[in-house]
């Protein structure tokens, strides 16, 4: 085999992937709601950026500005 030589292959995981998704799908069981997944998803981030002091609400005001966290002052009750 000379050093000009390009060894390349192809690996199909098509299948491994449908097994790792039924597996998930088994695990997460019958009775997995994702709307109501969402919704306390929802509810917890309210209650995480509530209650700020004035620096830390100064701190997030800066983040959302730059994009790194979603605006969630909607309903928010300002001073």
């Amino acid at each position: 085999m000379g050093s000009d030589s390009e060894l390349s292959f192809a690996l199909d995981l098509t299948l491994d992937e449908a097994r790792r998704r039924t597996a998930v799908v088994e695990a997460i069981g019958e009775d997995w709601d994702p709307v109501a997944v969402l919704a306390e998803e929802e509810r917890a981030y309210d209650m995480l950026y509530s209650g700020l002091d004035p620096e830390q609400q100064r701190i997030y005001d800066e983040l959302v500005q730059a994009g790194v966290l979603p605006d969630r002052t909607v309903g928010r009750v300002t001073d």
